[in-house]
């Protein structure tokens, strides 16, 4: 149960019921083994930002890759440590926030940073606004990377593009994100939104400079994914 529970949250984040439904178990043997997972180090919770009700969970992806690593070096030193190879053909990566503002951006900046040729990656928003200046200040202090020109665009302008993934970042766009063409997997990463009740610009760089530190580990696992 706790391996399926995984492997389920390994697609991207989800709530108790999607993964009720994903199981065909009973709900309370699901949060059930929910707790332990998380007890153990490898599953988070993150109240929805969307709708304060709904609870989504995800894989602890530095905890997730330690306790394996262990497990393999335990069955067999030569299963610890093994390789990516980098495919033939870039993988065309869309994240989706509500503002793309921030987020979906970030995202996208900091995936072509890490994967380079292997992916083309873009961003969009189901609201566009301006670029968050904390958001470029956090990539270009501590990532060498500018989006100071980014200019905001609105996800149905690009839901004609073909892309091999979407990846929705804030609850809300999940739920209000169109249909794209070719039918990309489609995998949400709930992550808070940096720039609310962030009171002053410092308040404002800590928050985007957080977000930045999470989106890095989350694309560091997605590219052996791509």
């Amino acid at each position: 149960m706790r391996w399926r529970l995984l492997r389920e949250l390994g697609h991207g984040d989800l709530r108790v019921r999607e993964l009720v439904a994903a199981l065909g178990e009973p709900q309370n043997l699901v949060s059930y083994h929910l707790r332990q997972l998380r007890s153990g180090g490898l599953v988070t919770a993150r109240r929805s930002n969307f709708d304060g009700r709904d609870t989504y969970y995800s894989l602890d992806l530095a905890g997730c890759a330690h306790a394996l690593d262990g497990a393999a070096h335990e069955l067999h030193p030569g299963l610890a440590g093994g390789r990516t190879s980098d495919a033939a053909a870039p993988r065309r990566v869309l994240f989706v926030c509500t503002g793309n503002s921030g987020r979906s951006p970030m995202a996208a900046a900091l995936l072509r940073h890490s994967g380079g040729r292997r992916v083309r990656a873009a961003s969009a928003g189901t609201r566009p606004r301006p670029l968050h200046p904390a958001a470029a200040a956090v990539l270009r202090d501590r990532y060498r990377v500018d989006i100071g020109g980014h200019h905001p665009t609105h996800v149905t302008e690009v839901a004609s593009t073909p892309f091999d993934y979407v990846i929705s970042l804030c609850d809300k766009a999940r739920e209000e994100c169109p249909e794209f063409a070719g039918s990309p997997r489609r995998v949400h990463w709930s992550l808070p939104d940096p720039a609310a009740g962030a009171a002053s610009p410092r308040a404002a760089y800590a928050s985007f400079e957080r977000l930045a530190t999470e989106l890095t580990t989350r694309i560091h696992y997605l590219l052996p994914a791509l």
